[in-house]
């Protein structure tokens, strides 16, 4: 049996040990019940890991004629702006 320490906010760190076993990675979710002064956790959802280069290809423009970021006039788009205030 491995001891831990509650935290003043009520936190415990899970030894790592568990953590290998069950999968437990950050963003999991556990489930707690309580059995007279037994604590039960369940894994209640796995998220898998990703990486930056996962989300790469995600934001595409399918619309014809296709803009670049060079064809925005920042200058014009601000005046537009100040000429709506007024």
């Amino acid at each position: 049996m491995l001891t831990v320490t509650v935290s003043d906010k009520g936190q415990v760190v899970i030894p790592v040990e568990i953590r290998r076993r069950l999968g437990i990675t950050p963003g999991c979710q556990l489930d707690f019940s309580l059995e007279g002064s037994v604590i039960h956790a369940e894994v209640k959802r796995q998220v898998v890991q990703t990486q930056v280069d996962d989300g790469f290809g995600m934001l595409v423009c399918r619309r014809p004629g296709e803009r670049r970021l060079a064809d925005f006039d920042v200058a014009l788009a601000m005046r537009e702006a100040e000429d709506d205030r007024a």
